[in-house]
């Protein structure tokens, strides 16, 4: 039975390195659900009387969810891209970075309980989209490069 993309092995030690390390902050994940969870219950939070507060956890959680698997399917997905090798530690990264960068923003731009608007700490959110964009589309034209 072959190997995942066609290769004697099933990931390359950088593959496998990544992996290892974003696993390792999956904790933290769970960690903001449990947060969220107690923020829910606690009226005196004051969590449930911010909407905008409450969007902008919800999708901070959110976003570091989707985002942790898909950096864990880049790790694959980089194995198999003809790319230099500067562009592939940056398909390789870009993706993790943006899991971070892009909650924090959401999560470090409300942090006062009363907050009305975000706070320049939103900031994150674009310069996440920027990372993740580029790390996507730079790994999608080394995965079309790539010869059959």
């Amino acid at each position: 039975m072959g190997y995942p993309l066609g290769k004697g092995d099933p990931a390359t030690r950088e593959a496998r390195t990544m992996a290892g390390i974003i696993l390792i902050t999956v904790p933290s994940i769970q960690y903001g659900g449990y947060f969220l969870l107690t923020s829910l219950m606690n009226r005196s939070s004051g969590y449930i009387d911010n909407p905008l507060r409450q969007n902008f956890f919800r999708a901070g959680h959110a976003h570091a969810g989707v985002f942790v698997i898909l950096s864990l399917v880049c790790q694959l997905l980089a194995d198999a891209a003809t790319l230099p090798t500067p562009l592939l530690w940056l398909a390789r990264i870009g993706v993790p970075a943006a899991a971070i960068l892009l909650p924090l923003g959401f999560f470090l731009s409300m942090t006062s309980p009363t907050a009305t608007a975000p706070n320049g700490f939103v900031n994150f959110i674009y310069a996440g989209a920027v990372v993740l964009a580029v790390s996507v589309l730079t790994l999608g034209i080394g995965l079309l490069r790539t010869p059959a």
